[in-house]
């Protein structure tokens, strides 16, 4: 019932970590022949969290594109906690009595899919984040919760039980910061954990939007999801609050399409989207992902082996496109599909191991 449910507020960076819980239990619900992840379902029918409005510049219209099932979902890129799943279990089958650190970790459940019942978890966040989480998941025996800032050095000294190896998660992390801060705390790392290991995602600079996936479609298909989109921005609009209208026509004015909205009302929007071609709808979704950037910071990363310039203790292990050796599950629409494959051969989003 509502009232049992946990109001959740957060800002920022923080905020995204309701998104990734969303995303893993979509796809346990939708896809659980490629992922299943019970606990994430679990706590998201705890949450009091309308995600068609976050303050996240934008999402709320990405999941209601999502909702109406014609794009990829929006929860998709939780397909990399299946990835870290299988890179945890090869590390701990080696070192079962390893401590695990998971950075970030929001409300993240991976110690619920991979416990081996001997390692040691430690659970990283913000002191804000790490509240709700108590409030949600209590601590299960071997897990420790960690309310630092994974800058701060500081929280390097509470990780225990190091003596059969260190493993790191970052899942959707890094991308947000500054790439100083990367370097800041891959150094860091570095220093307090030699010979550990640590998996992360991060972005390539060519993650230039969803209009380039949506030209290789022909264009009875492209007129479909065209529509879709269309779908998906009026019922965002009707919920959305006037603060979130205001930064989408703040966007809209900065675009370099040849025409804009004539106003700032639903009709005007309408009538604007209507008269627009490919290529401009393309712009939009690269001006979304702009102003997300100028929101969070953004990090992207093609090589790993640049992560080895910065510092010559750390060797690369492994590096591979995020759906790379995930099935084709045949549940999975075509253009969900297809958006893999395109993905996965441009680069959009690379899946990293290193050795510290």
């Amino acid at each position: 019932m509502q009232q049992d449910k946990v109001k959740i507020k957060l800002s920022g960076v923080s905020e995204t970590l309701l998104f990734c819980l969303w995303g893993r239990a979509q796809l346990s619900k939708k896809y659980s022949s490629l992922f299943y992840d019970a606990k994430a379902v679990e706590l998201a029918e705890k949450i009091d969290y309308d995600f068609s409005t976050s303050e996240v510049p934008f999402e709320g219209i990405w999941l209601n594109i999502s909702l109406k099932g014609n794009l990829p979902p929006f929860g998709l890129p939780a397909l990399r906690a299946k990835k870290f799943d299988e890179k945890i279990k090869a590390y701990i089958a080696e070192h079962p009595c390893a401590s695990v650190v998971n950075i970030g970790a929001g409300l993240d459940t991976t110690f619920y899919r991979v416990d081996n019942g001997t390692i040691q978890w430690y659970d990283l966040d913000l002191s804000a984040v790490i509240e709700i989480r108590r409030q949600l998941l209590s601590e299960p025996d071997r897990t420790t919760y960690i309310a630092e800032s994974l800058f701060d050095p500081i929280w390097c000294k509470d990780i225990k039980h190091t003596e059969d190896g260190v493993f790191m998660v970052a899942g959707g992390v890094l991308p947000f910061f500054e790439e100083s801060q990367v370097k800041q705390f891959f150094s860091m790392l570095a220093d307090n954990f030699p010979g550990g290991e640590i998996i992360f995602d991060a972005p390539s600079k060519l993650n230039d939007g969803s209009g380039t996936w949506g030209d290789q479609f022909p264009p009875e298909q492209r007129d479909a999801m065209r529509a879709a989109w269309m779908e998906a921005f009026k019922d965002w609009w009707g919920k959305a609050p006037q603060d979130q209208k205001d930064k989408l026509n703040d966007m809209i004015a900065t675009l370099k399409t040849p025409t804009k909205p004539k106003g700032k009302e639903w009709a005007d929007l309408e009538a604007w989207w209507n008269q627009l071609n490919a290529e401009e709808i393309g712009e939009i979704w690269r001006g979304f992902r702009v102003s997300s950037d100028r929101y969070f910071g953004r990090w992207t990363l093609e090589d790993a082996n640049e992560i080895t310039k910065w510092d010559s203790r750390i060797a690369v292990i492994d590096q591979s496109p995020l759906f790379k050796d995930i099935p084709r599950d045949p549940s999975l629409s075509e253009e969900i599909r297809q958006f893999m494959d395109y993905s996965d051969k441009s680069g959009r989003l690379n899946i990293f191991q290193l050795r510290i």
